[in-house]
């Protein structure tokens, strides 16, 4: 073989230097490439076509409110399988558990009856008892802080009507208590910092059990894990205090409902346990600050008061375990890879569980119905999570996560992690999606970059690094899979209708929940369809429960927010 020598000619050279300046320039990422006919077409059926408002109707006014286990949850689960399978659409319960004792009221009526007769706005607290009948009894006070001050009060409470503690001052309001982000507010969003925004209802009593004392970073969410039996200190105080009280044979406990608005809203969530094991406390009721305050100025002045109250609750014992329902339109040439979105099914109970979370399950269900009537082909399968037990601490989706993907205590990888996309969810009431938290996920910035550019005419593409804590999308980040929750304008979710008498039907903002539903079936389609599956981030180390059995969630709802 005869070997030729090239010669460098300075022209060669310079345009081979010029290959390699161009190529340095090259992004890293690849650009995302966006089916803009496919788009339009999804906005158009979102925005002009909606149903999302019907399956909002369904969920509050006829099925809510949907308290985990209680028979409105499960009619609601019914109803969601029922209408995906009217669309053509695969739907299922997948059972989990156990969850422990559901609980229902019926009836309920509170009404001052001495001095002077008025109606009291409030509702009972979950898990606790009826009154058996009407109940007739004086009011009294009890500041008990601490198991301390049993002491004080022992002997004293028999037949009482009991108001848990001092009243509140409330302050006038001089802003609007609906606010959606501004610029600056989503400017600064956008840049790192510690955490992430979360909508959420103002703090609770501390000693209310099982209840979130709030959401933005969402501190303890009833601390009880994946089953019964798994108490945080919280519990624990509370559980020591129920029996106390029970044994004292107090009629009634009153709590102020918890927030600073006023003006008849009642925020409040558990009073009991859902676990069979915990002792059962007196039949045990919120009432709204204005009225709590009225009972308490009464009292400071000595001027006798006397209460009636007529409960219809009951503890339901026949079903452990919960179900989440799923529903299904399956993909084509990937059809083994998943992209998920969810949100959570179950609610309080004081109003109808509206904002939350009937709104997230409205715009996830909406976007199966969009997908499926434009009939887009998807490579990959598609599957909404509709959750249960999120409440008492993201439940129904860390047990999910745990049967299909990975256990977080342990983090041994199960082969569906491998085929998950990735998941969105929506929990944060019905403000319009104005951006996505990337959870640290900074791989994920370009892809969501394009994805929202097609909804700059919609006020949506903020994007921030922060990792925002509290609802069902961690429990997907917990073991390293890309699990995301979009920013949305708070509205009225922390001032008025969060765990509240005043989530309902009516609170729902109509051209928002449109607008959300087109981005997140834009996202879906887009993910579906996407060459490569969503970057993720390492693997995180194995996280063995702080108390608890296996598997139960460290406590996820602090006591300032959703």
């Amino acid at each position: 073989m005869v070997t030729k020598k090239v010669l460098m000619t300075p022209t060669r050279r310079l345009r081979i230097s010029a290959c390699l300046v161009a190529l340095s320039l090259i992004p890293i990422h690849a650009e995302e490439r966006i089916d803009l006919n496919v788009i339009h077409k999804i906005r158009e059926e979102a925005l002009q076509n909606s149903k999302v408002m019907d399956h909002v109707f369904q969920l509050t006014d006829v099925y809510g409110p949907r308290l985990t286990n209680s028979p409105g949850y499960f009619a609601a689960a019914d109803w969601v399988v029922k209408q995906l399978k009217e669309w053509g659409i695969e739907g299922r319960q997948e059972k989990w558990g156990p969850f422990g004792r559901g609980w229902t009221y019926t009836h309920f009526s509170a009404n001052l009856i001495e001095p002077q007769y008025a109606p009291l706005i409030g509702f009972p607290l979950a898990w606790s008892p009826g009154t058996n009948g009407v109940v007739t009894g004086q009011a009294m006070i009890a500041n008990i802080a601490t198991e301390a001050d049993f002491d004080r009060y022992r002997n004293k409470l028999n037949g009482k009507i009991v108001f848990m503690g001092v009243g509140r001052e409330l302050a006038m309001l001089t802003q609007s208590p609906s606010q959606r982000y501004t610029d600056d507010q989503l400017a600064r969003l956008s840049g790192a910092g510690e955490g992430g925004g979360r909508g959420g209802a103002p703090g609770t009593a501390a000693l209310e059990a099982e209840g979130p004392a709030g959401r933005g970073g969402r501190g303890g969410r009833g601390g009880q894990g994946g089953q019964p039996g798994g108490q945080n200190a919280q519990q624990q105080v509370q559980n020591r205090l129920n029996q106390f009280l029970k044994e004292e044979g107090v009629a009634v406990v009153v709590r102020i409902g918890s927030g600073q608005s006023g003006g008849g809203t009642v925020f409040g969530q558990a009073a009991g346990s859902r676990d069979v094991k915990d002792p059962v406390p007196p039949p045990t009721v919120a009432l709204t600050p204005e009225h709590y305050n009225r009972v308490l100025r009464l009292l400071d002045n000595k001027i006798p008061v006397k209460l009636e109250f007529e409960i219809q609750a009951k503890f339901l014992d026949e079903r452990n375990d919960s179900v989440n329902v799923i529903g299904e339109i399956p993909g084509g040439r990937k059809r083994d890879e998943i992209v998920m979105i969810g949100a959570h099914l179950d609610s309080w109970h004081g109003g109808t569980g509206a904002t939350d979370n009937a709104a997230g399950c409205a715009v996830m269900i909406e976007t199966l119905r969009i997908l499926k009537t434009l009939n887009l082909p998807m490579d990959r399968t598609v599957r909404m999570a509709l959750w249960s037990g999120e409440e008492q601490g993201l439940l129904g989706s860390r047990a999910y996560v745990t049967e299909h993907f990975a256990d977080r205590a342990d983090m041994k990888l199960k082969p569906e992690h491998a085929k998950l996309a990735g998941y969105f969810n929506v929990d944060n009431g019905s403000g319009k999606i104005r951006g996505v938290y990337l959870q640290g996920n900074d791989a994920m910035r370009p892809v969501f970059e394009a994805w929202f550019k097609p909804f700059q005419d919609l006020e949506a593409g903020t994007i921030s690094i922060r990792n925002t804590t509290g609802t069902d999308h961690q429990s997907f980040d917990a073991v390293g899979l890309p699990g995301f929750q979009f920013i949305q304008d708070g509205l009225e979710y922390n001032s008025r209708t969060h765990h509240s008498n005043m989530d309902v039907y009516d609170r729902i903002q109509r051209a928002d929940m449109a607008q959300m539903a087109a981005i997140v079936a834009s996202f879906v389609y887009n993910a579906a369809t996407r060459d490569e599956m969503l970057p993720r981030k390492p693997l995180p180390k194995p996280q063995p429960p702080q108390n608890g059995p296996a598997g139960s969630p460290a406590s996820s709802t602090p006591s300032t927010a959703n």
